[in-house]
């Protein structure tokens, strides 16, 4: 009993800090056709400047061997790969954003995924949208995690066959999968496809968790037969109602990634998955949203300086 309310517990302070830290996740936001630059900063030495501030003015990956430094949440990436706009069975969405560069083992991942959809899906292929910063980093709106380039963002919303039209990828809307109350999919738009789209990013030995919307994980739990060990991957999270968060585990013997706590045991499925769908999670108390500290350069691992630096 201890142990659940110390739960519940960290998934509420949890929810306070996905809130704050992340102001656009639980909706859609149309990119721009005629993105402008940042304006420079007056002080960008100053060490009490958000961190955020400067990961977000590189426009260009650092010329280094590729790594992801520091934790999901908190760090950077060095050797950034771009996931290239248009592919054999994917497109990427938003390129206003600059944000379809990840680790090259992550981008890899997506390629696998966009060539089996058609087949092990039925869909043409993938909508993609943010991976991370040209240097990783902490985002100045968005995202708290997508630091170190290992975690992606793929739609519920199949890729049209004909592609998508640069209008488009800045102001097609995903489509929610989940039913106004929260609390199930929609049956008009839940399909057996994206239970399949699911499982199938699941089952890749490196995919490391996938966050989706509690509902979601709901209908998994009540309607997937046979094989069900993938299902321990996937995690509830707010938002996530209309994509997928698709995380991997660090690089292989590569120093200075901090690898996430294992998942729990066991499919998920059981009393931890029903507080998703209390009252405290559906109609949260309003949050005073005050005494969130910003991180700093200096709240980085030390590696974070150069990528910064690196031309």
């Amino acid at each position: 009993m201890r142990h659940a309310r110390t739960l519940r517990r960290l998934l509420a302070a949890a929810a306070t800090a996905f809130a704050l830290a992340s102001p656009a996740a639980m909706a859609q936001t149309p990119g721009s056709l005629d993105p402008r630059p940042l304006p420079a900063l007056a002080n960008p030495d100053d060490p009490a400047l958000p961190a955020k501030e400067l990961f977000g003015r590189a426009a260009e990956p650092a010329p280094l061997e590729a790594r992801a430094l520091g934790s999901y949440a908190g760090g950077c990436l060095a050797g950034a790969m771009a996931l290239p706009v248009d592919g054999p069975g994917w497109r990427v969405m938003r390129l206003s954003r600059n944000r379809n560069w990840g680790h090259p083992d992550l981008v890899a991942l997506l390629e696998r995924l966009a060539a089996a959809t058609p087949q092990a899906v039925g869909w043409p292929g993938l909508l993609v949208g943010d991976l991370s910063q040209p240097r990783g980093g902490p985002m100045i709106w968005g995202h708290a995690s997508h630091q170190i380039g290992l975690d992606a963002d793929v739609w519920l919303t199949p890729m049209p066959e004909r592609g998508v039209s640069p209008a488009e990828r800045e102001t097609m809307m995903a489509t929610s999968v989940v039913r106004p109350d929260r609390r199930d999919v929609d049956p008009e738009i839940w399909t057996p496809a994206h239970a399949r789209l699911v499982a199938l990013a699941a089952r890749e030995p490196r995919v490391e968790r996938i966050f989706v919307n509690a509902a979601i994980k709901r209908a998994l739990c009540r309607d997937t037969t046979g094989d069900r060990s993938w299902l321990s991957k996937v995690r509830p999270m707010w938002g996530h109602d209309y994509h997928m968060h698709v995380r991997i585990t660090c690089p292989p013997g590569q120093a200075g990634c901090e690898p996430q706590a294992a998942v729990p045991p066991g499919d998920g499925c059981d009393a931890t998955l029903d507080w998703w769908f209390s009252d405290e999670v559906l109609n949260p108390a309003p949050s005073s949203g005050g005494g969130r500290r910003e991180k700093t350069l200096a709240d980085l691992p030390d590696a974070c300086r150069r990528v910064l630096v690196a031309r």
